[in-house]
Formats: C-alpha cells, structure tokens, sequence
C-alpha cells in the first residue's frame, strides 16, 4: 500500500499536461486556475490515473509499452486530498511478440472510502512464448455510422516535455536516443498524455464540461503518437456514454476500443 497526496498545483499542471486552455486561455478556467471568478477549482477525471501505483520492474524501458487504460471513478475526484493506493497483478498473458502484464490499483481515501480503480496493461517486448495464455479481446467495434463529434487538437512538439513533469520520466518520451533504440524516429507522446486529450473531448462533447457525470473511461494503445502532431477524436454518442476513437495526422488510430460510461 503507497500513499500520496495532490494540491491544486497538481491538478493544474496536470490540466495543462493534457493541453487544457491551449485552445483558448479563458476555456477551462476552472481546471486551469484555482482563483478564478465564477470557476471554482476542479480536477479532470482523467487526473485519477497519476493516482495508480506503478507496475512492477519490467524491464528496459525501450522494451516497454503502455497497451491499455480503464479508469473508473466511484466518486467525483476532489482537486486536492490524500489517498492510499493497493496494488495487484491481476494476470500475465502470453501475447507471442511480447509480455501482456494486467495490474489494478484500488485508490482509497484515508478514511477508507473508494474513490477510484484503475486497470492498466503494460507489453513487453520480447518477453512473450512462455506458453501462456493469450489475452481476451474486448467486444468492441466501430460504429458504422457518422461520429456525433469529431474534435481535432494539434499537439505541441513540447507536450510531451510538459507532461512529464507530472511524475512519468520515462526517457522514451523525451529522449531520442532511447527512442531510437525502441525502433521510433523520436519520443513519443505518453499514452496516458493521448487518454487525457481523449478525456477532456469526452468531458465537453459528451459530459457537459461537468466532471461530475464521468463515471469510466476505458481504452486500448494502439499505435504511438508524436508531439507536433494533430490528434482528432471521433465520438459516437450512445445511451448513458460514448464510444471514441483518437487518430493522429495520417488517419491511424492511436487510441481505439474507447468507452465512455456516465452517471
């Protein structure tokens, strides 16, 4: 069991890591500002994910890939307070190319409440032909018909640089010898940076800019994204949520299989 707490500073910097108020400075006051007039402070649901405990050591950094993310909020998440955090392995698949690893942080406050759960995969590259068993797919198709939303953000070649300072510094991100190294032409985007986007669309198209409403929010790493790139989101609108996908520049999904369930 880990605990930690957070202030408005670390909501606010984590508001500006996903690219809040990039658009418009007066847009998002009250995840941007603590001292606003008519704004009171507010953390983005997605800031619960800086909450999880870290996976076990895998490895190499290079070898390693963030290859999903669900996050869900059992309560609207304060702007600033304390938790603790237990964490568990919860399964090992044996993906051939690589290692799956599945591991839940259950986050608590400190009188024992539950505030958020939080499932993430990490792959291995490499590490795979154990003779284990390979993952289950999720049930999950892309809609046929047009997206209610599509929401473009072009992505600062900074961004990346800004949302490590969040507590990820892993070298991947910033670094191009690492990169290169793991096979990339430079750093990539943090995927977590890319679900935070992909967050604050779903708040405002889907949500009503209300935090409140968002109760979880799941998705699959598909392909890497690069800073300076434009990120678009596609969201189809269903009964009590959405499905989204994010594409970069040339189309390519970045993030797929996304699921939005509100309260």
């Amino acid at each position: 069991m880990t605990e930690r707490g957070w202030t408005a500073a670390d909501t606010i910097l984590y508001a500006l890591g996903v690219g809040a108020g990039q658009a418009d400075p007066a847009d998002e006051l009250r995840f941007t500002t603590e001292n606003s007039t008519g704004h009171p402070p507010a953390a983005l649901p997605t800031f619960a994910t800086l909450l999880a405990a870290d996976p076990p050591y895998l490895g190499e950094p290079a070898a390693v890939r963030h290859a999903g993310e669900t996050l869900t909020l059992h309560r609207p998440l304060p702007p600033a307070g304390r938790v603790r955090t237990t964490a568990t392995v919860t399964d090992v698949y044996d993906q051939g190319s690589g290692l799956l690893l599945h591991h839940r942080s259950e986050i608590h406050d400190l009188d024992g409440n539950p505030l958020a759960t939080i499932e993430r995969a990490m792959f291995v590259i490499g590490a795979g032909g154990f003779d284990g068993r390979r993952a289950p797919v999720a049930d999950w198709r892309r809609p046929t018909d047009h997206p209610d939303h599509t929401v473009s953000h072009p992505v600062r070649p900074d961004q990346a640089l800004l949302y490590r300072l969040n507590g990820d510094r892993n070298p991947l991100h910033c670094d191009p010898v690492v990169a290169a190294r793991a096979g990339l032409p430079r750093p990539v985007l943090h995927g977590l940076c890319t679900y935070g986007f992909a967050g604050r669309t779903l708040l405002h198209t889907v949500a009503g800019g209300d935090p409140d409403r968002v109760r979880r929010i799941s998705a699959r790493f598909s392909a890497p994204f690069f800073p300076g790139d434009t990120l678009t989101v596609l969201v189809w609108r269903r009964p009590a949520g959405a499905l989204f996908q994010a594409l970069d520049g040339r189309g390519r999904p970045v993030l797929d299989r996304g699921v939005l369930d509100l309260r």
